[in-house]
């Protein structure tokens, strides 16, 4: 059981690391005292805290596998997933009993009432890393926008979100396609306030996933503004995005995964155009659902009473 000491970076701004940053903020500081949480990796424990693994990731060979002994999985006093997904797989591969698990799920700070949107444009957005479907994204897009006047993009992605800048550098082709267009605004990685201010003025998350994800912070947080959602139905999408995202079948196949987005994309875009009052109301259905089921203000319920029931 490998067990170096290490810190998450401190300058990494990423999902597990702002989710991190809100439990402990919103946790009681005296459970802070009693349990050391552990996020994804393994780097160090703490001999005089109840531990808890809290995972992100899906199961790996180099970080999870330790979990396949009984006797490495009791030295953690809980294990904490954040989807079904998720408590699935670890399930499956190092055989993690259901037992030994807990899910709790993502959560953020909610958005608010939906407020339609009342622009002449129609504004799309994608706002995760570029390994996750940009590089499916901008062609889609070049070839919608030649259909659509009316639509723009913007684009929040990078690696430096992770303090990991040289993994840029096979995206900087793609990057620089988004900086030649006229209707697409590359930002590059930007702290979360003001991605959530440009989600709360966009009409789509276009999110063409090739990965598979154990949840996605980042769709949580655009249904969470109203954004409609189109993605794979791959991963924990289905899951997070609970019936409110257009989801289509997932392929590894590029060609036609792009297709089959770009598709689903124009379709969104017409709905968006149309405005009609039943579609609103969906938006303003959406945004209620993931107000009650992903704030913060429920989860750290949730988080206390787990917690105190290990006590």
């Amino acid at each position: 059981m490998k067990m170096e000491t290490n810190e998450l970076s401190v300058r990494a701004r990423g999902g597990t690391e702002l989710m991190l940053q809100a439990l402990h903020a919103r946790l009681d500081p005296e459970l802070t005292r009693q349990f050391q949480i552990i996020p994804s990796r393994v780097r160090g424990l703490d001999p005089d805290r109840k531990r808890i693994l809290w995972l992100h990731d899906k199961p790996s060979r180099e970080e999870s596998s330790f979990l396949e002994q009984p006797e490495n999985r009791a030295a953690f006093a809980g294990i904490v997933c954040v989807s079904h997904y998720q408590a699935a797989l670890y399930q499956m591969i190092p055989g993690v009993p259901y037992a030994e698990m807990t899910v709790l799920q993502n959560a953020i700070e909610p958005f608010g009432a939906y407020l339609p949107r009342r622009s002449e444009r129609i504004r799309l957005i994608y706002h995760t890393t570029p390994d996750r479907g940009l590089e499916i994204l901008v062609p889609v897009f070049e070839y919608l926008a030649a259909r659509h006047p009316d639509i723009e993009l913007d684009v929040f992605s990078s690696f430096s979100i992770y303090d990991w800048t040289e993994r840029d550098a096979p995206f900087q082709p793609l990057f620089e396609r988004c900086r030649a267009h006229p209707r697409i605004r590359y930002h590059g990685a930007q702290l979360n306030a003001v991605v959530r201010q440009t989600l709360s003025e966009c009409d789509i998350f276009a999110y063409p996933n090739i990965e598979p994800e154990t949840s996605c912070i980042a769709a949580i947080e655009a249904m969470s503004a109203g954004c409609l959602t189109v993605c794979a139905a791959y991963g924990g999408l289905p899951e997070t995005c609970a019936n409110f995202a257009r989801l289509y079948p997932f392929t590894e196949n590029r060609q036609v995964h792009a297709q089959r987005f770009a598709a689903v994309l124009d379709d969104a875009i017409e709905t968006v155009r149309l405005r009609k009052a039943e579609d609103e109301s969906l938006r303003t259905q959406q945004v209620e659902y993931f107000t009650r089921f992903y704030a913060w203000d429920r989860r750290i319920g949730e988080w206390d009473a787990y917690l105190r029931g290990l006590l």
